[in-house]
């Protein structure tokens, strides 16, 4: 496996040019994390993380790798961060700001490559959802996120696959089968005929333009774990937990979180001394 996939610069600007066409359709194209159920794990991870915090700024700064329509932006702010969000889309800065009127708030723009625009050391909180497997080189984007946060700082990565997803753990393939209804309103967007087709020759090809990580070629957490300790990180929270997508059965998903896993979130501190 790799990890760092080929032909980045064209996946990137195909991926910009993607999401800035659909930036304000984004939220209600993924219920499986514009729901109550995730949205309310996310903002309780998130205000644990934050106590994990050794540094004395107030208000704490906080840097949103990735942040699309502003899913982390929201939550940060709302726990009393001054965030600067940051996304190579411009349409989505551009609604992150819309949609956020605080002086707690900044944009950057970033380049697909690394996070030239934020200075060494200079913020106390970098965070991440759903972010990395769209990265062609993931760990170049973590030790940019490794430079950008100061000592006693940390780095929060969320909604990326736990190893168990590409195990093929029996009981999660039963989840799915149980707790997630089959989608037949797929059948009615005209687009997914269109896709279907260019993925008989690309099989690889995702609706919205994404880069995606396959079985041989994905995230692995043991070489981000390591790229942070080379930069003087240690693991201080480790979770691994059931996705709730909005179309989940409740009672079903109760009944496996403990039995089964299929996503992961990791907290990183920065050594104080």
């Amino acid at each position: 496996m790799s990890a760092t996939r080929t032909d980045g610069a064209h996946e990137i600007a195909s991926n910009i040019a993607i999401h800035d066409q659909i930036a304000e359709k984004y939220d209600g194209r993924h219920g499986e994390i514009f729901n109550s159920h995730e949205q309310a794990r996310l903002r309780a991870s998130l205000a644990a993380a934050k106590e994990l915090i050794e540094t004395s700024n107030d208000p704490l700064r906080a840097f949103d790798f990735g942040c699309g329509s502003g899913n982390l932006t929201r939550h940060m702010l709302d726990l009393g961060m001054a965030v600067t969000a940051a996304d190579v889309s411009q349409r989505f800065l551009d609604l992150v700001r819309l949609r956020f009127n605080s002086p707690h708030l900044e944009t950057l723009k970033l380049n697909g490559s690394d996070i030239s625009g934020a200075v060494d050391a200079s913020f106390d909180f970098a965070a991440s959802y759903s972010v990395l497997h769209h990265v062609p080189d993931y760990l170049a984007a973590v030790r940019e996120m490794a430079r950008i946060v100061r000592p006693g700082g940390v780095i929060y990565i969320d909604h990326e696959q736990a190893p168990s997803y590409w195990a093929g753990d029996p009981v999660l393939e039963r989840y799915y089968r149980e707790g997630r209804p089959y989608d037949w309103r797929k059948w009615l967007v005209p687009s997914n005929y269109f896709h279907k087709a260019i993925r008989l020759i690309n099989p690889r090809h995702a609706n919205e333009g994404d880069i995606h990580v396959w079985p041989d070629d994905h995230i692995e957490w043991d070489l981000v774990d390591a790229t942070l300790d080379e930069a003087d990180f240690t693991i201080v929270a480790r979770s691994d937990y059931l996705l709730f997508q909005g179309g989940d059965r409740p009672a079903v998903h109760s009944s496996y979180t403990n039995r089964c896993n299929d996503m992961r979130c990791t907290v990183y501190r920065r050594s104080a001394a």
